[in-house]
């Protein structure tokens, strides 16, 4: 028996990284999937986010694997939105099991905290911490009544530690850790569970075609041919985290062997926070 035989699970931020990582990863495992991702650029983030086409290529792996597939091109800073990736999950499925919140931004960065203009702040934590919270308001009632789910919400080490020049992210972070704690209590009685999977330095495997620690990269001014090795002479296990690493973390978080899981914030990053 596959670890989430039976269960299907949403996962937000799925066009590529580590969303798509859990993606697959989820498939191999026996979920069903419905893959969320904005698939187009924002205003304000200086890099090219995920599109339609690599939405469908993450749909075309995990059905490689067997899995029944729903795509929904929604941007998590709507509720509106949010709300109808729901229904059309519960539509298709009946049920959802698993919430994955992968969806998210590492820029606009670079600046110190009084230099961040207000509407990059708003674009962060609208996208970083709102976005995962519009998504559980959508999903968790029908959790509730089936007395059953769990929740990954995909943090960063930057939710347990500051960065020089990341005040948005690390307080998006920060706040997506903290309402993972909260929500973890308000729902415990309904056996809904609620984790937090922090990840260090991840490196941008191309088969997910993956870009965050380079973008991270640029916003440092660290020289992004030469960044991998300057971000693993951090770690001290003296490796990049693989995608595969965190997405195996992922499915013991939203599988059957942790059950009496929540509340809790996993680490995924070679003892970088441990120093």
């Amino acid at each position: 028996m596959k670890l989430l035989d039976g269960m299907t699970a949403v996962v937000t931020g799925a066009a590529r990284g580590l969303g798509r990582a859990c993606a697959t990863r989820f498939a191999a495992e026996g979920a069903e999937l419905v893959l969320v991702d904005i698939a187009e650029d924002l205003a304000g983030v200086p890099y090219p986010l995920g599109t339609e086409s690599q939405l469908e290529h993450t749909a075309e792996l995990c059905r490689a694997h067997g899995a029944a597939v729903l795509t929904e091109v929604a941007d998590v800073r709507s509720l509106e939105a949010c709300d109808t990736v729901a229904a059309r999950a519960l539509d298709r499925f009946g049920a959802v099991d698993v919430l994955v919140n992968g969806a998210g931004i590492a820029a606009p960065s670079g600046k110190a905290v009084h230099e961040i203009a207000e509407d990059e702040w708003r674009l962060m934590i609208d996208t970083d911490l709102s976005g995962a919270w519009h998504m559980m308001r959508a999903l968790v009632p029908a959790m509730v009544a089936r007395r059953e789910g769990s929740i990954v919400n995909i943090a960063s080490t930057a939710g347990l530690v500051g960065y020089r020049n990341f005040a948005g992210y690390v307080a998006a972070k920060h706040g997506l850790i903290g309402l993972t704690k909260a929500a973890a209590l308000d729902y415990a009685p309904f056996r809904v569970r609620v984790n937090a999977l922090c990840p260090g330095s991840v490196r941008d495997d191309p088969l997910v075609e993956g870009r965050m620690l380079a973008e991270i990269a640029r916003s440092l001014e660290v020289d992004v041919a030469e960044h991998e090795e300057i971000f693993t002479r951090a770690q001290p296990m003296n490796r990049l985290i693989e995608p595969e690493d965190v997405a195996g973390a992922a499915v013991w978080l939203a599988g059957r062997d942790a059950v009496q899981v929540t509340g809790t914030t996993l680490i995924v990053d070679g003892g970088f926070v441990a120093k």
